[in-house]
């Protein structure tokens, strides 16, 4: 039988540079399986929590301005659309209140006025209430201005996105801005239908705006 000698430690000195390397290298692949492994987790936690978050419908913040949720769904009548921006629809908001005081009440009249009656279009809603309230047409004016040109408050909210651009996109693009290929503006652009239809709103004083 083999008798076993104790092990002694060893020496740096009597190591190979050739073992000393792999060592190190040994040293370093169970690191960094270490680190990539926990790397892994934490990320998988973090994409679980903000799809979960995606998934979730956010909480109303608190002491949120009702009349702003008042505003979007006045504004998606007005536009007939179902849908738009949350995020431009709030800076609209706050813009468009600051520049009068009496904005917020007029919205929730709109809203109110909304609620009672299912309008069939946007041009019924805007008529039925400037003879509800012929102040109304005002409030409708500052919204759909600054949804379709982007201006709220005598300042620009937003451009690239302003809805003036969104149903033009097909034939005119935004200036700065070069969507189409190489000489575009050369090509004859599309015949567009002369409108029959009637202004919803009586006629507005005409404000001619530097350019």
């Amino acid at each position: 039988m083999k008798k076993d000698w104790p092990c002694a430690p060893v020496s740096l000195q009597n190591v190979s540079p050739n073992a000393m390397r792999m060592a190190r290298l040994l040293r370093m692949s169970r690191r960094d399986v270490l680190l990539t492994g926990m790397g892994a987790a934490v990320t998988y936690g973090v994409a679980s929590g903000v799809a979960g978050a995606e998934e979730a419908p956010a909480a109303p913040a608190q002491g949120a301005d009702p009349v702003a949720a008042q505003f979007m769904a006045v504004s998606r009548l007005l536009t007939d659309r179902s849908t738009l921006d949350l995020r431009i629809g709030n800076a609209l908001y706050a813009g468009i209140v600051q520049s009068d005081a009496g904005r917020q009440a007029q919205i929730s009249a709109l809203h109110e006025l909304m609620s009672k009656e299912q309008f069939s279009s946007a041009t019924a809603f805007a008529a039925a209430a400037e003879k509800a309230d012929p102040a109304l047409k005002d409030a409708i004016h500052d919204i759909l201005t600054g949804w379709y040109r982007g201006v709220a408050d005598g300042k620009v909210v937003v451009y690239r996105s302003a809805l003036m651009f969104d149903i033009t996109k097909d034939a005119v693009y935004p200036k700065t801005y070069a969507t189409g290929g190489p000489f575009y503006w050369t090509t004859q652009p599309p015949e567009v239908d002369r409108p029959t239809w009637h202004p919803a709103l009586s006629p507005s004083k005409f404000v001619v705006e530097p350019t």
